[in-house]
């Protein structure tokens, strides 16, 4: 015992360290109180793994200079952002657990001129009186999609369930036992439905659903027919789905309002840049749904949203339910998403300059020529300590939408001697900027079609302290 009251005695006290040069340039980052609290913490730690050290017979030697660095470390740490710039490495384009779409440098500058500053979000300028939030992007909405009118809510759920309680509240829904979809979060669509009040009656089974199972259930009680579209999934093989021109002409038959939830806000029909046809919401406007719910911030690029367009008499009803306040929007979504939408006004510029549509439609040609400038950038000395190639892979598309295709692209792929994957992977997502990548066939791989080029010199700047971290 007296042996460890001599090792313990000879770790630096509070007062020594808090003088120390390098821990009192930290004052000016981490408030005194708090860096105290932080040292008193490290040196609790510290105390107890040197006390396990000299228990197992270990290495029981006091390192100053490892105590020093492992404070820095803490402080740094405690004054970090939790929410921080990532770097997609992945080839997931709409990546949910990435923060999904990276917005536009139109919506970001937006963004921080009216979130900077007061702002019109709810005044009517020109008349001098109190607006609605609402309008702010009602009628880019309407000229986008040719619906008579649009709201906007936090997020799609948000979006379908605000729809159900306003349209269909202890009312019954019809809808299609193979369009019950898990989206994100295990949030499940007859969840949503139940939320709002609603009475889910399922039609058809698992794989088939004809126009008759919808007009067997109709009934007094009938308050909507709802689509779904399974944009996360895909049935194959001996399958049947009741298309939208057909649900939309016998609700307009039965006098029911027929409502669509298509998931991913498409505004472009893709397939002519070689991806698959995912359905666009003026092609669900235009097939006569009453009403459209999809979010912002997957396919469409912006920010996260929920979207109604429609039936200008039910988007009325839909503003004025109480919900529709719990469920509103700020203005830096406003702005964020605003913006994001004008460009679709010009396809060409919201292919180009929306990222997520930029992303998905490079072709592999201009993937190419981005890693071999990628691979131009990494230093000799780099290429020496781990064996680093370009390879041919597939991205994905991400968020739900496609998810049978696959985009080919390059990957930089890393694979060290010394080094197992894992332990680059782990100390790549450890970096100051993390860095997340994936691994294949032992190799860590960076997806250059999710990189950007800003981003390289954080991601070759990573690779050259893999060795002091690993």
């Amino acid at each position: 015992m007296a042996d460890k009251k001599n090792i313990l005695s000879k770790i630096p006290s509070v007062d020594d360290l808090i003088k120390n040069e390098e821990i009192v340039r930290l004052i000016d980052l981490c408030p005194r109180p708090v860096l105290v609290q932080i040292i008193r913490d490290y040196l609790d730690e510290y105390r107890k793994e040197l006390l396990s050290q000299v228990a197992e017979g270990r290495d029981e030697t006091i390192n100053f200079k490892g105590i020093l660095d492992g404070i820095q470390y803490k402080v740094y740490n405690k004054i970090a952002y939790s929410l921080k710039h990532v770097v997609n490495a992945t080839g997931i384009v709409i990546h949910t657990n990435l923060g999904r779409a990276p917005l536009c440098k139109e919506a970001l500058d937006l963004l921080i001129k009216t979130s900077s500053s007061y702002s019109n979000l709810e005044m009517d300028i020109e008349k001098g009186i109190r607006g609605s939030r609402h309008d702010l992007v009602e009628d880019i909405l309407t000229e986008l999609t040719k619906a008579e009118a649009a709201a906007v809510v936090n997020n799609n759920a948000a979006a379908v369930m605000l729809v159900l309680s306003t349209m269909a509240k202890d009312k019954e829904v019809v809808v299609s036992r193979g369009q019950l979809i898990e989206i994100g979060g295990s949030f499940r669509i007859p969840d949503v439905m139940r939320q709002s009040g609603a009475k889910l009656v399922e039609v058809g089974t698992t794989n088939k659903t004809h126009i008759e199972d919808y007009e067997n259930a109709v009934n007094e009680e009938t308050a909507l027919l709802m689509n779904v579209h399974t944009s996360n999934y895909r049935i194959m093989g001996f399958t049947k789905e009741v298309c939208s021109k057909e649900l939309v002409s016998l609700g307009q038959k039965r006098g029911i309002p027929v409502i669509e939830d298509i998931g991913s806000g498409v505004f472009i029909d893709l397939s002519k840049y070689g991806l698959p046809y995912e359905p666009t919401v003026q092609n669900s406007v235009a097939y006569g749904m009453d009403i459209v719910t999809f979010s912002g911030d997957k396919m469409l690029g912006g920010s996260q949203a929920g979207i109604i367009v429609g039936n200008k008499k039910y988007i009325k009803s839909i503003k004025r339910n109480p919900l529709a306040r719990a469920l509103r929007v700020d203005k830096m979504t406003l702005a964020a998403l605003e913006a994001t939408l004008k460009l679709y006004l010009d396809e060409k510029k919201a292919i180009k300059n929306i990222p997520v549509l930029n992303m998905l439609t490079t072709n592999i040609e201009e993937i190419t020529k981005k890693a071999e400038n990628f691979y131009k950038k990494i230093p000799e000395s780099l290429k020496q300590l781990h064996i680093i190639a370009i390879e041919d892979e597939f991205s994905e598309v991400g968020g739900g939408a496609m998810p049978l295709h696959k985009l080919p692209t390059k990957v930089i792929t890393i694979k060290s001697t010394d080094r197992s994957s894992n332990a680059i992977e782990e100390a790549l997502r450890n970096y100051e900027t993390p860095i997340v990548t994936r691994i294949s066939k032992d190799k860590v791989l960076i997806d250059i079609r999710t990189v950007m080029e800003a981003e390289y010199d954080i991601i070759i700047n990573a690779l050259g302290t893999i060795d002091e971290r690993s």
